[in-house]
């Protein structure tokens, strides 16, 4: 029987030392060692089918290799699980394995499921968010380094790093398109106060007008809830009746489940898109946005960005923390690198990844005349 190659056959093959194989292999060998040296050493694996055994290495690292990710409802939704697997992309490639736990919402569940993952020896911890909002920070998580995913820390002073939307850079963009096309009366159906996502989206619409040099038409902003019949009879009130000079020629909405309601009260009305009103959706929600008629423009909220944005981070702090722990029952300070980032209060720090625009045909130019 052939024996089992060896990190030091593998060393051997590709003219390195076993130091080397051991970095590139355990996902540490960027800084470390060469790119052209680290492909050598993975094709030498692959040709004696060699691969680092994970319980010896955990035993020698005093590290599981395992990230704990407590959701409130993202596994359950079908709406955010693209955060959670961005995250689990990027601990796959740094050989770390991910458990995940959804409490559905129910906020008693959040302490006994990060205990419960505790107990499995994980390296750190992540909690995510269906939607973006305050967090009551289990205060377990502490124990190990932790990370926020599409949710902020409501403490006001020492808060957990967070990686959110930049909800405000995406509002002022949304409008910033349809002004691109000439557009002047906008209005904006801009969800409910009762998540902070609405408010910021409203301040990057106002920021947008105050760029232009147009004043804000307050009664065009219209707080109406999230949900399709409520863009429908928001969009009813903006336009039924209403002589065509008068009506506003654009629409944004605050996710794309509004613009569906808009949409469906054009047709109503008899109004065509984007001819007699271009419309705007948020999110780029999956099976929705692109295939509405006509497809729906929109901005497109980065979850997998937030996941990977956040993993990172976290499996950056892991290495820094003894022995993967934080044996002082504290944090270290730290934020995702390679996005806009807002120091907040205490040493956590905010790091805001863009949302991205994505044009398709529900905008176009403003109508002949307006």
């Amino acid at each position: 029987m052939n024996r089992k190659a060896t990190a030091l056959d593998v060393a051997k093959l590709a003219g390195v030392s076993r130091s080397a194989v051991s970095l590139v292999l355990n996902g540490r060998g960027d800084g470390n060692v060469a790119l052209e040296s680290q492909q050598r050493i993975r094709d030498a694996a692959a040709a004696l089918n060699y691969s680092p055994n994970k319980i010896a290495l955990s035993l020698r690292n005093q590290q599981s290799r395992v990230i704990g990710i407590v959701s409130d409802q993202v596994v359950t939704s079908p709406f955010d699980g693209n955060i959670i697997a961005g995250a689990d992309a990027v601990a796959r490639s740094h050989g770390f394995v991910t458990i995940v736990m959804d409490t559905e919402l129910d906020e008693s569940r959040d302490e006994s499921a990060v205990e419960t993952l505790l107990d499995r020896q994980v390296d750190g911890l992540m909690y995510v968010t269906v939607g973006l909002r305050p967090l009551h920070v289990p205060p377990n998580m502490a124990r190990v380094p932790s990370i926020l995913a599409n949710c902020f820390d409501d403490r006001p002073e020492a808060g957990l790093p967070a990686v959110i939307p930049d909800e405000v850079r995406g509002g002022r963009e949304a409008a910033a398109h349809v002004m691109s096309l000439g557009h002047r009366d906008i209005a904006f159906l801009a969800g409910d106060s009762l998540t902070p996502a609405a408010p910021r989206r409203i301040d990057g619409y106002r920021e947008a007008f105050g760029s232009a040099g147009i004043p804000v038409n307050e009664d065009r902003v219209i707080q109406v809830g999230w949900d399709t019949d409520a863009g429908f009879h928001g969009a009813m009130k903006l336009l039924d009746g209403v002589d065509p000079s008068s009506r506003p020629t654009a629409i944004l909405c605050a996710n794309d489940r509004l613009a569906i309601g808009v949409v469906l009260a054009c047709y109503r009305l008899g109004l065509s898109i984007p001819q007699d009103v271009s419309v705007m959706g948020y999110d780029d929600e999956f099976r929705i946005a692109k295939t509405m008629v006509p497809a729906l423009s929109t901005m497109a909220l980065p979850l997998r960005e937030m996941g990977a944005e956040a993993m990172t981070a976290l499996l950056a702090e892991v290495g820094s923390a003894p022995n993967g722990k934080n044996d002082d029952g504290g944090t270290a300070p730290g934020a995702a690198a390679g996005a806009a980032t807002d120091t907040g209060p205490g040493t956590g720090g905010v790091t805001m990844v863009p949302c991205r625009l994505v044009v398709r045909d529900s905008t176009g130019p403003v109508p002949a005349g307006r």
